[in-house]
């Protein structure tokens, strides 16, 4: 499942759309300004598994209560900077 991120050229909020399969009609707008107007952009990502010192080195999740509901933080391991 392809996560895709935009830049609106109207307002400059970054988003992202979930794509489950490449038959689902998802609605195309800036959910800031609800502009038609923006540009795919490329996501940063980087991902290590272990790292030979014999310690669990996978990611690893908190969960914890927020105003909106709950809010998971993950924690991936890679270079910090």
């Amino acid at each position: 499942m392809p996560i895709y991120e935009f830049r609106c050229l109207a307002c400059n909020s970054n988003f992202e759309i979930l794509m489950v399969n490449q038959n689902e009609e998802v609605e195309m707008k800036c959910p800031e300004c609800s502009s038609l107007d923006f540009e795919r952009i490329l996501s940063n990502s980087s991902y290590s598994i272990g790292s030979g010192s014999g310690k669990n080195q996978g990611p690893k999740s908190q969960t914890r209560t927020c105003s909106s509901g709950s809010c998971t933080t993950y924690t991936i391991p890679g270079p910090n900077g």
